[in-house]
């Protein structure tokens, strides 16, 4: 008896084309999900920061409105003095402040400033959030550098439920 020997070693042309189109009809749906997934991460970062630096504000008018009523008077607060209640810079958040001595330390509200992953910041010397003063409008995009009342994002981009980014 004579055996036939089997060649059954390769592909096919054709399982070829089908193991490719299959493949690249997965690709096409992952790949717009992944994107979407990575999108909402970055969206939970953004509103994460805006609410940490806006409680660091928010604790920061807190105790200078403690220091105030602890008998302290505006002049002691800082070299020009704080006049809305508000921090003059983010920095200050990180770098402590005393309240004009009131506090035997300088208590600092935030250890880094969160950054902001939709505006990415290539020069040191740019800003990293937008910034509004007590007295801005609550729209306004330009920055009246008395105090640091409110932060947004800098991005022109829209999110994902249609609003834009700075208007958060």
């Amino acid at each position: 008896m004579r055996k036939l020997i089997t060649n059954n070693r390769g592909l096919s042309l054709i399982e070829l084309v089908v193991t490719l189109v299959i493949l690249s009809i997965l690709a096409s749906v992952i790949i717009p999900s992944a994107q979407m997934t990575n999108r909402r991460g970055k969206e939970i970062e953004l509103r994460a920061n805006l609410r940490l630096i806006r409680t660091a504000l928010d604790d920061f008018k807190k105790d200078y409105d403690r220091a105030q009523l602890s008998g302290s008077t505006l002049k002691d607060f800082g070299a020009g003095g704080i006049k809305s209640g508000y921090p003059e810079t983010l920095e200050v958040l990180v770098e402590g402040y005393d309240f004009g001595g009131v506090l035997p330390y300088k208590k600092k509200y935030l250890r880094r400033i969160p950054r902001d992953p939709f505006h990415v910041v290539t020069d040191p010397k740019e800003e990293k959030w937008g910034m509004r003063s007590y007295t801005d409008n609550p729209d306004s995009t330009q920055w009246g550098k008395e105090d640091v009342y409110d932060v947004y994002s800098l991005s022109d981009e829209t999110a994902i439920d249609g609003t834009k980014y700075k208007d958060w």
